[in-house]
């Protein structure tokens, strides 16, 4: 086989993601029921409406004294209102029931008791046995929360598409749900190329010699925390008809397929060969205009979509921030959170190539004149300790012609 000389066209990164979204929009993401307590992070497949009212009852919100407001309308220090206590009212309860002059001692949380409407707070009251003495006026319905003031019966508390956060576990409890309907996990095989890599767990590894699979974990691990349901296709060697069975095997279990390695321009780069030729397979785009990341290559193998990213960690990392994740977000209604930013002095100049969208790592650091972003690396995709030790990323635009020492950039912050 005759190694190929280069890349015909790179494209741009925004015209390779709008490609890949198009392409990809037919992906169809199915919906199941999952139990409420287990839905953590999970988005919601159709809206969530109540059908019951929370609280379901008038309860106290105080602990204190169930009354009748009205019998207490003028109480005083000078002037208290009496009555008589006939019980106690605890959260779980069972319903109790006051009379003119009767109160019941009640705490919150507990079903007010008939003929009750409001709770006198244990500070505004002197007792003596049975007998209470209400030192305070008070309106109706002070210190009562009242049926249906959360939620409402019939009110749609979560709408389609909501993805669901620890405290809304609580809520949809509290409306007595034991399943809710959400978008199914995306299913995601991602498998490495490479007759020269070993796994973690293979002996070989303890040669300093090996070449360590290390891409494809960090990938299926930023794959699981958006939420897909992540299938590990392992190490395939370089040889294209392995390469397409594995690829064949895959795209029966997976929504879409990404192959990390063998998308460059070298003799043992063959994931763009063995598209060729397999029927519902075709390449899209395979190279972009970035740095690191140049590598990255989309298409079909079989009908399904298929990822290509390059095998240096730090080029991977930038193909799946770039054109990956906002694919899946598209397909799963998954918010991408925008990474903070700050601005900061550039220590010293950065050459870059027009035409070619660059992603500076950068370290910072906080002077008396503000703060100072230190490039680690703008060569070196491989290099996936420069992530690892910086504190953001300088993206440094297509139409720039590099970026001069102690000019003012956007840095976004690499917190998570």
């Amino acid at each position: 086989m005759a190694k190929m000389k280069g890349f015909r066209k790179l494209i741009n990164v925004n015209e390779a993601l709008q490609l890949a979204l198009k392409e990809c929009s037919g992906v169809k993401v199915g919906g199941e029921m999952v139990s409420a307590e287990g839905a953590l992070g999970r988005i919601l497949a159709e809206d969530v409406i109540s059908q019951y009212n929370v609280p379901p009852y008038d309860r106290a919100a105080v602990d204190g004294y169930a009354i009748r407001s009205e019998e207490a309308f003028s109480a005083s220090q000078s002037n208290p209102a009496f009555f008589r206590i006939v019980g106690v009212a605890e959260a779980g309860a069972g319903r109790r029931r006051v009379g003119s002059g009767e109160a019941v001692e009640i705490y919150t949380g507990a079903v007010m008791p008939d003929g009750a409407d409001a709770v006198s707070m244990a500070e505004d009251c002197e007792r003596e046995g049975d007998e209470l003495r209400v030192l305070k006026a008070i309106p109706k319905y002070a210190n009562v929360s009242r049926c249906g003031e959360d939620i409402k019966k019939g009110e749609a508390v979560f709408r389609k598409g909501h993805m669901l956060k620890p405290w809304d576990i609580g809520v949809l409890l509290s409306i007595r749900m034991r399943e809710v309907a959400v978008r199914s996990r995306l299913k995601v095989a991602v498998v490495s190329t490479g007759s020269e890599l070993v796994e973690i767990s293979d002996p070989r590894a303890l040669d300093e010699t090996s070449l360590v699979d290390s891409t494809r974990p960090m990938i299926r691990a930023l794959l699981t925390r958006v939420g897909c349901d992540v299938v590990d296709g392992g190490i395939v060697h370089d040889e294209v008809e392995a390469i397409r069975d594995w690829l064949s095997k895959l795209s029966g279990q997976a929504d879409i397929t990404i192959t990390i390695g063998g998308t460059s321009v070298g003799g043992r780069d063959l994931v763009p060969e063995a598209i060729d030729g397999v029927e519902g397979s075709r390449l899209i785009f395979h190279g972009i205009a970035a740095k690191p990341g140049k590598p990255l290559g989309f298409g079909f193998y079989m009908g399904k979509p298929l990822f290509m990213l390059p095998g240096y960690p730090v080029s991977a990392l930038v193909g799946y921030e770039s054109i990956i994740k906002p694919v899946i977000a598209s397909l799963t209604g998954i918010p991408i959170r925008e990474r903070e930013k700050v601005k900061a002095r550039l220590s010293r100049r950065v050459p870059t190539t027009p035409g070619i969208r660059h992603f500076l790592r950068v370290t910072l650091e906080c002077s008396g004149e503000g703060l100072t972003a230190k490039p680690i690396a703008l060569t070196g995709s491989g290099l996936l300790s420069s992530i690892a030790k910086a504190d953001g990323l300088v993206i440094i635009g297509e139409d720039k012609e590099g970026l001069e020492e102690g000019e003012v950039v956007e840095v976004e912050l690499l917190g998570d």
